[in-house]
């Protein structure tokens, strides 16, 4: 398993298509380099950002690449997202056999061609209860600001404030994080998001635990949001990371749109077929 990067963040990364081209060639070549684990956040990603959440869907072109992929020798496929699993599962199209890693880590399941395999999340009493105490305080930060709004996951409440001013915005998210330092368990403050758990749970921390269990040398991990430099800073010098869009990050590249990442993945699905 490759040692965690301690690269510092630049807002430069290499941002040549051709440079990770090279990096994937590289990785293909090496027999001792499978199974590669090529693991995506879900949206800015493989779905272009939507005002509405419920808006986002994976570019067409992406849905048959992942099906290469999927079907391809050597390669394990997953989805790392911050979306309740259920959410995720409904809008992202992939395979059988792919892995849906949601809520940020907190909850795991494998696609099956009848359904979810899923990993049951179970909250003590007093986490179900402290579940219920946010949700009931979140909603408070939200009432009365137009374009805030609360969506409630199996283990956490989420303010989102991506329809709302950035005069509004702004000291709603501060609320919220304030709520969080009180009676969250982890606090994860996003694009025009911020996230309270009631678990501790860490893309990072999930993408490694995935990486082990497959017993995958390398792995490659595009995404576009904050939360994602925690699975960025937690993977090695050899795999490969991709942060997708502006923003500085660890990284050690950058595709510039959900497009070129999947144009990136279909010269894989292509490599590999040859």
């Amino acid at each position: 398993m490759s040692e965690p990067s301690t690269g510092t963040p630049s807002a430069r990364p290499d941002a040549s298509v051709p440079s990770l081209h090279a990096a994937l060639a590289d990785v293909l070549a090496d027999p001792h380099a499978r199974p590669l684990l090529v693991a995506l956040d879900f949206d800015g990603t493989l779905a272009p950002l939507q005002d509405d959440p419920q808006l986002s869907r994976i570019l067409p072109a992406g849905v048959d690449v992942l099906a290469r992929l999927a079907a391809a020798d050597g390669v394990e496929l997953a989805l790392v997202s911050g979306r309740a699993m259920a959410d995720l599962h409904a809008l992202a199209e992939v395979p059988p056999g792919t892995f849906l890693v949601g809520s940020h880590g907190a909850e795991r399941a494998r696609v099956t061609r009848f359904g979810l395999d899923r990993d049951v999340v179970q909250l003590t009493d007093e986490q179900a209860d402290r579940l219920a105490t946010l949700g009931a305080q979140a909603a408070q930060v939200a009432r009365g600001r137009d374009g805030v709004w609360v969506e409630t996951k199996p283990t956490a409440v989420v303010v989102h404030t991506r329809l709302a001013e950035p005069d509004v915005a702004e000291p709603a998210e501060a609320e919220a994080v304030a709520l969080g330092e009180r009676l969250g368990s982890g606090v994860l403050h996003g694009k025009d998001v911020v996230e309270i758990s009631v678990l501790h749970a860490s893309k990072g921390e999930a993408l490694q635990a995935l990486r082990g269990e497959l017993g995958a040398p390398v792995v490659l991990y595009a995404g576009d949001d904050v939360t994602d430099e925690h699975a960025f800073a937690a993977l090695g010098d050899r795999d490969l990371t991709v942060k997708v869009g502006a923003g500085t990050t660890v990284a050690r590249f950058r595709l510039d749109s959900p497009e070129t990442v999947v144009s990136a993945l279909a010269h894989l699905a292509r490599t590999l077929g040859a």
